[in-house]
């Protein structure tokens, strides 16, 4: 094909052969440096788009974020002063039932005046103070016997009663698990806690056995906890990396307003999946990974994911990629929104109609906004469950926040070293966020549990 050229026909034929192949070979070497300039800046967009990712417009999690990079959020102007407005309810310091009461009495008055009337007295106020006492241990010494047996001669040695034969008891045993995996500490930090306040000296080894027997005693409560997830309507499932020796592993969660149960896998797979939800059948609200867009039964895929994805084509510098990612992201947020107020029939018309014409019209693109288009189109029934169903919410947010702390795990400890280390990984999580979504103390909770292990008997698990 001749490309076009700012002369006449006639001008052409009159030009020499030599300079109209010098021409010649500038159109062409111009075209190929226009093809090349094209090729890398696609290629610059790509490699920009990657650089700037973050958690605000990806799916990447806030931890990813460089502190540096964190843009301070705008705030209006207001004339209200900080802190707590009229009106709001009080979070005042509660009055502890006291432990010693010292009765104050006024000893001078302004005039000078010293002595006063006991019987007149009257309290005008309580100031409450709190001090740690010293922790005494409660420290028990079995001192076995043995003898002869006048019958037989042979020797008869006593034995230890089976609650104490651990050598600590259930409230220090649930205050070691408290501190290793509600609060996270590692076993040398638990060693050093001991020794520093409880003036117990207590080897790292000794801390693991006792860790382990807490993640038996927690084994009724876990299994119970999965037994409800999968009994509920509506769950929310995601999944992170977890490491298991420097091997990947996944961490699963299935959470709802009840419970919230973990599991361990080598797999992020369709058997995984399912050896988390077993024969549960009810509404999924998840992520867009392909896995969950097979599920059979109703689900609600995640909007704030595709929100992210909206606002990160937004930021792009193609005009026409960044107005389709403004355009879908409002659209999106108008979507939520319909959460809190349900839309009339006309106002639904109106922006389904919007939507359907969007998404049509970038669907034939070759570039991340043809395909977030596409993703949207496939999963188009899912985007909208949650106003035909009470109680399901728009995004995955519940099971995203019920993941973070395994995250901090994993970055603090490199994930687990065996499989115990999973199965401890697993129940002390479940007993924390349920007990958490139930408004139950975890310590009490440990108590009960490693007493009821020691006893031989079945826990209670009526409070969940």
């Amino acid at each position: 094909m001749e490309p076009t050229r700012p002369i006449s026909n006639l001008d052409w034929m009159m030009t020499p052969e030599v300079v109209k192949q010098y021409i010649r070979h500038l159109e062409g070497s111009l075209n190929a440096v226009t093809e090349r300039v094209g090729t890398l800046e696609a290629r610059t967009e790509k490699l920009e788009t990657r650089v700037n990712q973050n958690s605000r417009n990806s799916s990447k999690p806030p931890s990813s974020d460089p502190p540096y990079s964190k843009q301070k959020r705008k705030q209006d102007k207001s004339k209200r002063k900080k802190g707590g407005q009229k009106g709001h309810p009080g979070h005042q310091q509660k009055m502890l039932a006291p432990v010693e009461t010292k009765r104050i009495l006024p000893e001078r008055c302004s005039c000078g005046h010293t002595d006063f009337e006991h019987k007149s007295m009257k309290p005008f106020h309580t100031h409450q103070h709190i001090e740690l006492p010293d922790i005494p241990m409660d420290v028990t010494h079995y001192v076995l016997n043995k003898c002869g047996c006048p019958n037989c001669g042979k020797i008869v040695k006593a034995s230890l009663p089976p609650a104490a034969g651990t050598g600590y008891g259930p409230r220090f045993s649930a205050f070691i698990a408290e501190l290793s995996g509600i609060k996270g500490m590692s076993r040398q930090d638990v060693q050093t806690l001991c020794q520093s306040v409880l003036d117990v000296p207590i080897a790292t080894g000794t801390i693991q056995n006792i860790v382990d027997r807490a993640s038996a005693a927690m084994q009724p409560v876990y299994q119970h906890i999965g037994d409800v997830a999968r009994s509920t309507d509506c769950n929310y499932i995601d999944e992170t990396s977890w490491f298991n020796e420097n091997n990947l592993n996944w961490l699963w969660a299935m959470v709802n307003e009840r419970v919230a149960f973990y599991r361990i896998d080598p797999h992020r797979s369709k058997e995984a999946f399912q050896h988390l939800v077993e024969d549960w059948q009810g509404i999924l609200v998840s992520d867009g990974y392909r896995l969950y867009c097979n599920w059979v039964n109703d689900r609600q895929t995640c909007l704030a994911h595709m929100i992210r994805k909206a606002d990160g084509l937004a930021e792009r510098k193609r005009r026409d990629v960044n107005r389709f990612g403004r355009v879908i992201g409002a659209m999106l947020r108008q979507l939520i929104g319909f959460a809190h107020e349900k839309p009339s029939l006309q106002e639904w018309n109106r922006f389904y109609n919007i939507l359907l014409f969007t998404l049509k019209l970038w669907s034939d693109n070759q570039d991340d906004a043809g395909r977030l288009a596409r993703q949207m189109i496939r999963e188009m029934d899912s985007l909208w469950t949650f106003l035909d169903h009470e109680g399901v919410e728009p995004t995955n947010n519940r099971a995203e926040r019920a993941l973070r702390f395994g995250v901090l795990w994993r970055k603090r400890s490199n994930g687990s070293q065996s499989e115990k280390g999973n199965r401890w990984v697993e129940r002390i999580l479940s007993l924390k966020e349920t007990c958490r979504l139930r408004g139950k103390g975890t310590f009490s909770t440990l108590v009960d549990l490693i007493t009821s292990y020691f006893n031989g008997s079945s826990p209670d698990l009526s409070w969940i």
